[in-house]
């Protein structure tokens, strides 16, 4: 039986995340399967891997064929470098501890690269986030602005017609003065 490391799609319409599994290469996309081994989610930056890395190493090791893309994320993981470390270990190029260090030297730069990318990422979103409140602060102002003139008309436009009103009750009262004598 011809096994493959492939993704599962699961998710809705515009939300898709996939399932790591082991399949047998007849098998339908989503359909059965050996082993799952991990999920992958494409939607956060960077995307997240949660990966089982002995079991997907052993499937490795027995033959199963990745995809081209599950290839990527077993390489991005590190699971074919430690498969290619190993190969020198069985060969009699180096050590055990030798392939362990070297692939701990790798995971710690591979890391810290990560670490960078989420750090700018992070820096980016609070950037756009004070972007953001500083358009609101100014559409803010801009709104009370516009609102201290409306009101300033209207208060002018009742004063203007509290005046008309005191003279009309002035000029009222001076037309019945000279009546009444």
């Amino acid at each position: 039986m011809a096994t493959k490391i492939r993704l599962a799609r699961h998710g809705h319409k515009d939300y898709a995340y996939y399932h790591i599994v082991v399949a047998d290469s007849r098998a339908p996309r989503d359909g059965k399967f050996i082993e799952r081994i991990g999920s992958y989610n494409p939607n956060t930056n960077p995307a997240t891997v949660d990966l089982n890395f002995e079991r997907a190493l052993y499937w490795i090791g027995v033959g199963a064929q990745p995809t081209d893309t599950a290839k990527n994320i077993l390489s991005g993981e590190g699971v074919l470098l430690m498969k290619h470390l190993l190969g020198g270990v069985k060969k009699g190029a180096f050590d055990q501890a030798e392939a362990e260090k070297r692939f701990a030297a790798w995971k710690a730069e591979k890391d810290a690269k990560n670490g960078k990318i989420s750090a700018t990422e992070a820096q980016k979103k609070i950037d756009a986030a004070k972007a953001l409140l500083a358009q609101e602060v100014e559409q803010n102002k801009a709104q009370a602005a516009k609102l201290a003139e409306k009101r300033k008309a209207q208060a002018e436009a009742l004063a203007a017609a509290a005046l008309e009103a005191a003279k009309e009750a002035e000029a009222a009262t001076a037309e019945e003065a000279p009546a009444a004598e």
